[in-house]
């Protein structure tokens, strides 16, 4: 089948990972953005996953469904150039749906390997990895098996309304608010080159983290956050996380622990848009638990921040090429 002839369902259709395309946003197969759904990682630029993962969550669950709920919501910016970027992003980067993380659910104590295992097999395929969660636990396997591929210790670009470094010395422990504390503590992540923002929820130890809490961001506003960032991490490869909580229940209350005062859906999407030119190597998007969400808001606003991550990929490809990610130093 041509692809030109492909009206609707090109997830499974199509051929080719390029391209934009118009189909209705009220029916067929939901991939991410309408890309292909395959599990041939040859050629692919960008991988899109998801991981439907609650277990560690402390207050409401649900954020299991949030893969589900981001790929419908994105149906709804799938066929038109993503604003204000004004490009097709698949015009040169190969983006799939590579479809969801298996896990076993009743042997729960599997989720953390099972979870590397996933991202190792599409890392090693040369891809870069756009993870959309499940909750919060999720980014601490994710950061190992990209720490294998592009070395240790990593920069953390950390959208939250938590800092997640309380303190956690069980290592079985899956704690959706401990991952960090244990990601700087074995040395994947550096503090002094990772940043947070949102925060506002207190901890006695950031653990030597740059914090651009809430109000900061309120009074300074995304231009100020982008200069911070942009001089706190430099060059070195960042693995960037999004918490929806990190935006105002108001933007987003479809999810677990929501805390008032948080950024606005324009705020965020600012300073994503803003960060261009970084040495960016992965993303995730958490904690989307559809069951609390009203009218799809925290769904569109998660999707939006994944295709404005995409952008920024694209565009860095365009611009500069993707720097290969198998030559890691150790």
């Amino acid at each position: 089948m041509k692809e030109m002839e492909v009206k609707i369902d090109g997830a499974i259709a199509c051929e080719s990972p390029y391209g934009m395309r118009r189909e209705p946003t009220f029916a067929g197969v939901l991939s991410f953005l309408r890309r292909n759904y395959s599990k041939d990682l040859t050629g692919a630029d960008l991988v899109i996953s998801g991981i439907p993962f609650d277990l560690g969550v402390t207050y409401r669950s649900g954020a299991r469904s949030g893969p589900q709920a981001i790929r419908l919501a994105s149906a709804e910016i799938a066929s038109l150039k993503p604003y204000p970027w004004g490009f097709d992003p698949f015009e040169k980067l190969a983006v799939i749906d590579f479809g969801d993380c298996y896990l076993d659910t009743h042997h729960p104590m599997s989720t953390h390997q099972a979870i590397v295992d996933h991202a190792r097999h599409i890392l090693n395929s040369g891809a870069r990895m756009l993870t959309l969660g499940g909750d919060h636990y999720i980014s601490y396997p994710l950061l190992k098996a990209h720490a294998e591929r592009f070395g240790k210790p990593l920069s953390l670009i950390h959208f939250d309304a938590h800092s997640d470094t309380w303190s956690d010395d069980s290592q079985e422990s899956l704690n959706h608010g401990t991952m960090f504390y244990k990601a700087i503590k074995e040395g994947i992540i550096d503090p002094k080159r990772s940043v947070q923002i949102g925060i506002r929820t207190w901890n006695d130890d950031f653990m030597g983290i740059s914090v651009l809490d809430s109000p900061w961001v309120h009074r300074y506003g995304p231009e100020a956050v982008i200069a911070d960032i942009k001089r706190i991490v430099g060059q070195h490869p960042a693995y960037l996380t999004f918490d929806i909580d990190c935006l105002d229940p108001a933007f987003a209350p479809g999810t677990g622990t929501p805390v008032c005062g948080g950024l606005s859906t324009a705020q965020a999407l600012a300073i994503i848009r803003g960060l261009t030119g970084m040495n960016l190597i992965g993303m995730d998007v958490v904690e989307v638990a559809p069951a609390y969400d009203h009218s799809q808001i925290t769904a569109l606003a998660a999707a939006h921040i994944v295709c404005d991550f995409i952008c920024l990929i694209a565009k860095q490809k365009s611009d500069e090429g993707l720097p290969p990610i198998h030559a890691v130093s150790k």
